[in-house]
């Protein structure tokens, strides 16, 4: 009698040349593969069900988050190794006759019947694309999950966005401090002193609003379409006691009204604008920016060939996103008006950022778990394994975009060398 793992070899050996890129154990306890490649588990028949009627990455996820598929060991590292070992490879397409024996090992593992029941999580958006109504369902569906969960899963800062490693190899050196050295970061660069107007798009849960108004003693216009995120960022500043230089409001940037900022800050909102969109948005914030005034975009960027997001993430975590190569979006900011004065990477930062979550995550499973639920959190967890191999893989990047809005004559009034913005920020 012929077990599972062996059938299973068999299967795969009809789409992916060689040997097998992972160990698989199969549900009767038979293994097959390399024996130093990651294992993986395949507890049930049901696992091949859903890859069958889904084939890819979207399947193969969905049989993780349900438990029908699982890793042995840390899920990015096998991710990374298997995916390696796939890419290296050149793509098989199956001959009919291959098609035929696959599908006859299939019935044979169980595989066949009906469509299996999805995984609760999904996004279900309707209406036009990036109208105001399906940005706040798309934006409700990510940041709406409970304030709870992120407030296990961040730091105190509740800032849910690329970190800023001053000092990446002194073990008392936290994420705490690398978002906080990222916000003062942006303060500098947008040259806040005391009593400036800044606008905070996209403010989260505050963590730029609270630290300008705290730190800078800046008045700042909070908006964001999270009701959670906007009751919370009120609740904020009152408790930190800037709540007289905090005004948060709850709307689509398009509604954003007034003008005369000094500064701007988009911080990771750039991705949910969409890409039609962008030349109104960047326009947008040109109009709100008094003459001089300085824009600071956050922003995740993908290469003009290289995948970036996936099924997987639109479907389960963001919803709409759109990413483009960073010159592009620098191209599109230059156009609105606005003078681009520089980019910084720091795509190796976002690395560092998301496995600190990572981290947590694991450390505060059984909270998070209880919290959400054993679905959404299988979610989480390959979503913040894959990101940090887009962006370490460089896959994804993401940039500080530092524009100005310039005078009619040209003038910016920007420094003559960006030494100053670091200097403060980075300790000697």
């Amino acid at each position: 009698m012929r077990h599972a793992a062996d059938r299973l070899e068999e299967l795969l050996g009809h789409f992916l040349p060689g040997p097998l890129p992972v160990r698989v154990r199969a549900w009767d306890g038979s293994q097959a593969g390399p024996a130093d490649a990651p294992l993986v588990l395949i507890r049930s028949p049901e696992a091949l069900r859903r890859v069958l009627w889904q084939p890819g990455e979207l399947g193969l996820a969905e049989a993780y988050v349900t438990g029908d598929l699982d890793i042995d060991g840390d899920l990015a590292d096998a991710l990374s190794r298997a995916g390696r070992t796939v890419r290296d490879r050149p793509p098989v397409r199956p001959r009919p006759a291959s098609l035929a024996a696959a599908a006859a090992l299939a019935v044979r593992l169980g595989a066949a019947g009906p469509p299996p029941r999805r995984p609760d999580g999904r996004a279900r958006l309707t209406g036009p694309l990036h109208s105001a109504s399906r940005d706040r369902a798309a934006i409700s569906h990510h940041y709406d999950l409970s304030n709870d969960f992120y407030a296990l899963l961040l730091d105190e800062s509740m800032a849910y966005s690329c970190a800023y490693w001053t000092r990446p190899d002194d073990p008392a050196y936290t994420l705490a401090d690398a978002q906080r050295d990222k916000l003062e970061l942006i303060c500098r660069k947008l040259g806040l002193r005391a009593g400036d107007r800044l606008l905070d798009v996209g403010c989260g849960w505050g963590s730029l609003t609270v630290h300008a108004a705290r730190e800078h003693k800046v008045r700042v216009t909070a908006v964001t379409l999270s009701r959670a995120q906007r009751d919370f960022v009120a609740e904020r500043a009152v408790r930190e006691g800037v709540a007289d230089l905090v005004d948060v409001q709850l709307r689509h940037w398009r509604d954003i009204d007034g003008g005369g900022h000094d500064a701007a800050a988009a911080v990771e909102m750039g991705e949910h604008v969409g890409d039609a969109e962008y030349p109104e948005f960047a326009a947008k914030l040109h109009g709100l920016l008094r003459p001089e005034g300085r824009l600071l975009i956050q922003q995740m960027s993908r290469g003009a060939h290289a995948p970036g997001g996936g099924a997987f993430i639109e479907t389960y975590i963001a919803p709409d996103m759109h990413m483009r190569p960073v010159g592009r979006t620098v191209d599109l900011l230059e156009d609105a008006g606005l003078e681009v004065r520089s980019t910084e990477s720091l795509r190796e930062h976002y690395t560092a950022t998301i496995d600190a979550w990572r981290a947590t995550l694991e450390r505060r499973w059984s909270d998070i778990e209880g919290l959400v639920g054993r679905t959404t959190a299988r979610v989480w967890r390959l979503y913040l394994a894959g990101a940090s191999l887009a962006f370490s893989e460089r896959r994804m990047g993401v940039d500080h975009i530092l524009a100005v809005r310039p005078t009619r004559e040209g003038t910016s009034a920007m420094p003559a060398t960006p030494a100053d913005w670091y200097a403060r920020v980075v300790p000697s």
